[in-house]
Order: structure tokens, then C-alpha cells, then sequence
């Protein structure tokens, strides 16, 4: 069970940065996740009074606030028309709408998770993560660094010429995944996010140029095995690595021909 001692609905990120150098206290996201660990926390950190629960987009990107919910980030309609209904896909098989309406994007990011639908879809996209302290750090850094006691103020997507899609496989419909997909045709190609391997979501770019247009089964094939062969996978409940590997070469293959319909 999670014991909270103190609760401060902060006023300025300076205040919750300040609170948040303390190890015992911790941020609030949506709560979802936090309450279901074990532990004493001494002050609670709420950062819903600092107006981050928007959704903002300009010409050149998105500007999605820490406490947006992941309900939010499904429908905004903006969003939407620019990664071509990806994001309603990545999103809708996490457990449920209730549960949507209240998970945050800035939590399920910060967090880090090796089963983040939410991470797979936006290191695919050219995305940072804006930190009080340390500004704006790449996504696919930022998933490599080391916990810290920064805040997460926002993440920001920038508008670019790209193709996107996502699949997943689950054992079921709202279950954690076993293995997440997603995939970006771009200026320079293709790439792909491969999660819940079950490690933190990775990416892999056709540096080879193996998938380059017009995209072939064959090509297709060709990347999802060289995806398979750089990233590593394990066990656990919910799959074999030899089982994930197999997966990789699946979802990989299957999301590249599916861009490729789309140029």
C-alpha cells in the first residue's frame, strides 16, 4: 500500500521542483500507476493547478502539457489528422476509457515503461520532452537517461512529412502488451519503435536503406529481420523472447507494408 503523509497542490514549477529535490516526496501524474506500488511518500506533489492539461498546435508542432490525459492525447482532433488515426490505435487498448480519463501523458512518459504505448508512438515521431531544468531533451535520449528529480512540463511533437502506424499483440484486448510496433516513413525513410520487449521502447531508423521506396514484401522482410537482430528481448509472463523475436519480424514487417499503402 502507498502512504501519503502530505499533500501540496503546487503554484509554480519552481515550488515543485524545489519540493520534488526531496527523496521522499513525489509527483503526482494521474495516479494510476503510483497507488498500485508499495511505500511511504512524505509529500505528495500535485501539478494540476499549473494549466499543463492542454493541448496546443501551431504551424510547426504540438505542444502537449504533463497533465493532458491520455483521453485527450486519443481524441484531440489535431493530433489525430496529423498521425493519420495512429494515435487512436496506440491508445485505445490501454485498459479502458475511465482509466484513460485519468492517466496522464507527462506520467505514462516519465515513467519510462518498458510497455508504454504511449512511448512507442512518439519516439516514432519527431518528439522532446521539455524538463524544467533541463530543457528540451530528444525523446529517444530522454528514454536512456537516468531517473532524476527534474519536472516534465510538457512534450513537444513537431510537424513533419511523414506516414504513421501502430499494431500491437496482446493476450488480451486491455491486457499490458506483449510486443508494441510503431513505424514512420518520413523524408529519410522509415523507422520503427519496438516496445515491451519487455525493456523500454527502442528504435531502430534503415540506416541500410534496406526499405527504401517503393516498399516491397521482400524489402519490408529484409528491415524487420534487421530489427529482430539489434534488439534484444526477454521472458517474463507474457511471452518468451524467443516468442517477442518472432513478434518483431511480424509487427515490423506488417507496419512497413502498411506505410508503404500509404505513400
Amino acid at each position: 500500500m502507498l502512504t501519503i503523509r502530505e499533500y501540496k497542490q503546487v503554484t509554480s514549477l519552481e515550488e515543485a521542483w524545489q519540493l520534488n529535490q526531496k527523496r521522499m516526496n513525489r509527483v503526482l501524474g494521474g495516479m494510476l500507476w503510483l497507488r498500485m506500488t508499495k511505500g511511504n511518500v512524505q509529500t505528495a506533489i500535485d501539478l494540476s493547478g499549473l494549466g499543463l492539461n492542454t493541448i496546443e498546435e501551431t504551424d510547426t508542432e504540438f505542444r502537449i502539457g504533463a497533465m493532458v490525459t491520455l483521453r485527450q492525447l486519443e481524441l484531440d482532433a489535431g493530433f489525430t489528422a496529423y498521425s493519420e488515426g495512429t494515435n487512436k490505435e496506440a491508445l485505445r487498448h490501454i485498459v479502458g476509457v475511465q482509466f484513460r480519463n485519468l492517466a496522464t501523458v507527462g506520467g505514462s512518459v516519465f515513467g519510462r515503461f518498458g510497455f508504454s504505448d504511449v512511448i512507442s508512438l512518439l519516439l516514432v515521431m519527431d518528439s522532446y520532452v521539455e524538463l524544467y531544468k533541463g530543457g528540451l531533451v530528444p525523446m529517444a535520449d530522454f528514454v536512456k537517461m537516468k531517473y532524476d528529480r527534474d519536472i516534465l512540463v510538457r512534450i513537444i511533437v513537431k510537424k513533419q512529412k511523414a506516414h504513421f502506424c501502430y499494431q500491437s499483440v496482446r493476450i488480451s484486448k486491455t491486457d499490458f502488451p506483449v510486443l508494441t510496433c510503431a513505424a514512420a516513413l518520413n523524408e529519410d525513410g522509415v523507422q520503427i519503435a519496438v516496445g515491451a520487449r519487455p525493456a523500454k521502447a527502442a528504435l531502430v531508423k534503415d540506416d541500410k536503406q534496406l526499405a527504401a521506396l517503393p516498399l516491397t514484401e521482400e524489402k519490408a522482410q529484409a528491415f524487420a529481420e534487421y530489427a529482430a537482430e539489434l534488439l534484444p528481448t526477454e521472458s517474463n509472463p507474457r511471452g518468451s523472447a524467443k516468442y517477442r523475436t518472432h513478434l518483431i519480424k511480424v509487427l515490423a514487417k506488417r507496419t512497413l507494408l502498411e506505410l508503404g499503402g500509404k505513400k
